[in-house]
């Protein structure tokens, strides 16, 4: 890229940064990172120019700035699931569109293996699993799976579970990439094969009012895991202007902080199947808002509200 047309794209968001005195840590943090993947851009091709001096000195005021405000406030946990997850959200976005389609992709290899070969759901979910199901399905009770444990016992056991493997997810990540995108796989088939089992004894619908009050949750969870992943195997693929041990280390941190700052949700997803999923009879109406108020919050949260937090960040406009 020529120098001019780099300054032209940056000039507006390099202004602000100058003209900004916030005090916030996280937000000298964030314009700290965005100024130095400059200047080590701007040096590796404008090595000698004004405008590498000009960022250099900018960065050297940030540098100042953090750690004259180093005692972070109190509300530091807040402020992670309030602004520092949703920037990540928004500054990888690419990968969790591409985890989003490898896993609607191998969702519907499953689907189509389980319609052309009759073995394919007793291969993914177990002889057992399948057998119990068919046997619920004759007594007239098909989802009685989620009755079969306490409340309590089932929550700690499932929260455990979905945490394990959304971490598991994250650190395949390391096998460049192809390890999440493995973990994605499996569970992606196993969705596909499970919701085409349902759709062929005709309970399709009435298997995404049930299962879909806690999948909705859990399923983007997983899937947001496995964008942690890529983020992780990606800086070890694709270091840029780094160096690849540097950009190693950011890609681990960032997509660390993606997987931990998914324990809420995989908390909140197994309340609602050990609490709530259970009461199968449930009106069609308070199980549609369940599961439509989910998937209106992960929106909102994963994609609308980082969008929004980035251009006030970057612009100073207001909400």
């Amino acid at each position: 890229m020529r120098e001019p047309l780099f300054v032209k794209q940056n000039a507006k968001k390099w202004e602000y940064f100058e003209q900004s005195a916030t005090n916030d840590p996280d937000e000298l943090a964030d314009n700290f990172i965005q100024i130095t993947d400059d200047l080590a851009y701007a040096k590796t091709f404008y090595p000698k120019s004004k405008t590498t001096a000009y960022l250099n000195g900018l960065a050297s005021k940030f540098h100042q700035s953090i750690y004259k405000n180093k005692s972070e406030k109190g509300n530091r946990f807040i402020s992670f699931w309030q602004f520092e997850l949703p920037i990540l959200f928004k500054t990888y976005q690419k990968q969790v569109m591409y985890s989003f389609i490898f896993f609607i992709v191998f969702c519907l290899m499953g689907a189509l293996s389980a319609k052309y070969d009759d073995n394919f759901v007793r291969l993914i979910m177990g002889d057992d699993y399948i057998n119990m199901t068919n046997a619920n399905i004759a007594k007239g009770d098909p989802f009685g799976v989620y009755k079969s444990q306490g409340e309590v016992v089932m929550f700690f056991g499932i929260a455990a579970n979905n945490i394990y493997v959304s971490l598991v997810t994250f650190a395949a990540g390391i096998i460049f990439s192809v390890g999440s995108v493995y973990f994605l796989l499996r569970n992606g088939l196993m969705l596909g094969s499970f919701q085409y089992y349902f759709f062929s004894k005709g309970l399709g619908m009435k298997s995404v009012l049930v299962i879909w009050i806690h999948g909705t949750l859990e399923i983007s969870a997983i899937v947001i895991a496995g964008a942690a992943g890529l983020v992780l195997g990606n800086s070890l693929l694709f270091p840029k202007t780094f160096t690849r041990m540097v950009s190693l280390k950011k890609g681990a941190a960032d997509g660390m902080k993606i997987a931990v700052g998914l324990v809420p949700i995989f908390i909140v997803a197994a309340f609602f199947e050990s609490f709530v999923t259970r009461h199968t009879e449930m009106p069609i109406w308070l199980s549609s808002c369940i599961l439509i108020g989910s998937l209106i919050f992960l929106v909102w949260y994963v994609v609308i509200y980082p969008n929004r937090i980035y251009k006030k960040t970057l612009y100073g406009t207001k909400n």
